[in-house]
């Protein structure tokens, strides 16, 4: 058997290429979109993929399974569990419970294991020629390494009201059946530390059905509904806006990309022909405090780009990155992996263009201004963040909620915002004076320095 893990870091989202060497036949399971690393290693090791598969409708990455179909001529199987309104709606082999695939020698068991979502299924992989016992599990999102999926993101993101209720109770009648498994059997999850589709999932690729009945939370309630309930719905992360396009454009038919697309680079005067457009700059925050397109929102191209782009971004908003040379293709990939498609140039040369400075605080500053009557201290960390400890005086504002709603009850003050480190205090900033607000400073140590300057922080 060849088995080889693919992650991608700025998602923290893993798919999996399995093969039958002796057969030369490979499957693919949970594809991301930009599918040539999938081409390659099948090039590389000799095998066709002939079957494709997902583990359920995904909400966090637009998943590249049919423009893995068009590429490869591969079947693509689904799951057909969950009832009507969640169904595939796009050809494909339709997967029930007990379902098998069978690829050369190998097979793979379906196992629904609801609570996520309503259609979610596991592969119990069985490699033939040395066992007819079970050797691996893929669990999607169903069990992490330490953790489980979250089954409130269908009315956090899709605001389908009253699903985690139900998506609670399925999750637990779930885990009883995982928990039947052998000890031995290899666990490999679709995600990893920082994925929003849990809360504290840990940073090892994969883990045991054993190992995962000692360790993990989500093992130690027994018959404990209530008690397994309240921990499962407490304290998860913010769900970001774009998991709702996600869930449909995964679901329906949709344009494919099957290459990873070009996009012309250009001086910024031309750019913005495209009008209207939206700038977004993925510079380092220093360089952007130093100088910037004012009206340009500073989300740097680091692995959270793609996430508080999808957070920050509408799907119907034309794009023009500012970006570092030879980034291009880069920033492509991280943003296709989420659909955002409306890319209309890069420009890399801000060379005699207008530009203006950020204006910085330091902790010193930042303590005597901000409990003056005219300035607000704005923090846009997440909740459980900002609860467990934040500056005294500070405001509440998660970063993410800006797009929907401005702090315009705040617009006639001085706004000071910090986030932990400063990344999103920048794009915050950023994002606040491209919707007309004027009196901005930017505390960009945040609450990081404060804490490392000896100053007084507050639970909330």
């Amino acid at each position: 058997m060849f088995f080889q893990q693919v992650y991608d870091k700025t998602l923290a989202q893993a798919s999996y290429f399995i093969g039958c060497q002796a057969k030369n036949e490979a499957i693919v399971i949970d594809a991301q979109r930009d599918v040539d690393v999938y081409l390659e290693i099948a090039k590389q090791n000799n095998m066709k993929i002939t079957h494709i598969a997902e583990t359920h409708i995904h909400a966090d990455f637009l998943a590249g399974s049919r423009e893995l179909a068009a590429a490869t001529g591969a079947q693509l199987y689904l799951s057909d569990e969950g009832g009507e309104n969640w169904q595939y709606e796009f050809p494909h082999v339709g997967l029930k419970e007990g379902d098998k695939i069978t690829v050369g020698n190998l097979s793979l068991t379906v196992m629904h294991t609801p609570g996520h979502t309503p259609e979610s299924i596991s592969f119990i992989l069985r490699d033939h020629p040395a066992s007819d016992e079970p050797v691996m599990i893929f669990t999607g999102d169903f069990v992490f390494v330490g953790d489980i999926g979250r089954p409130d993101l269908l009315e956090e993101a899709a605001g389908l009201v009253g699903t985690k209720e139900i998506g609670a109770e399925q999750m637990f009648n779930s885990l009883k059946r995982f928990a039947e498994l052998p000890d031995y059997v290899q666990v490999w999850p679709g995600h990893g530390a920082g994925s929003a589709c849990g809360k504290a999932l840990g940073s090892v690729p994969s883990s045991t059905v054993g190992y995962e009945k000692l360790r993990n939370w989500a093992f130690q309630y027994g018959d404990d509904y209530e008690g397994f309930k309240n921990y499962l719905l407490s304290d998860q992360p913010e769900a970001p806006y774009y998991f709702a396009m996600m869930k449909k454009l995964n679901k329906v038919n949709r344009p494919l990309l099957v290459e990873v697309p070009e996009h012309p680079t250009v001086s910024l005067e031309e750019a913005q022909q495209h009008q209207p457009v939206t700038l977004i700059d993925t510079r380092h925050k220093n360089e952007f405090a130093k100088g910037h397109i004012k009206g340009a929102i500073n989300i740097q191209n680091n692995k959270a780009l793609a996430n508080w782009a999808g957070w920050m971004i509408g799907y119907d908003e034309n794009l023009v990155i500012i970006a570092d040379e030879g980034a291009q293709e880069e920033i492509t990939r991280k943003l296709m992996r989420i659909g955002l498609d409306n890319i209309k140039a890069f420009v890399t040369d801000l060379a005699g263009e207008e530009l203006v400075p950020t204006k910085l605080l330091e902790a010193d500053e930042v303590e005597s201004k901000k409990d003056q009557e005219d300035t607000v201290l704005l923090d846009v960390r997440s909740r459980s963040e900002f609860k467990n400890a934040h500056i005294p005086g500070a405001e509440h504002r998660f970063i993410g909620s800006l797009r929907k709603q401005l702090p315009n009850d705040l617009k006639d003050k001085d706004i000071i915002i910090q986030c932990q480190s400063g990344d999103r205090a920048t794009i915050a900033y950023s994002y606040l004076e491209k919707n007309g607000f004027e009196n901005l400073y930017n505390y960009a140590g945040s609450f990081l320095d404060w804490k490392a300057k000896g100053k007084t922080t507050t639970p909330a």
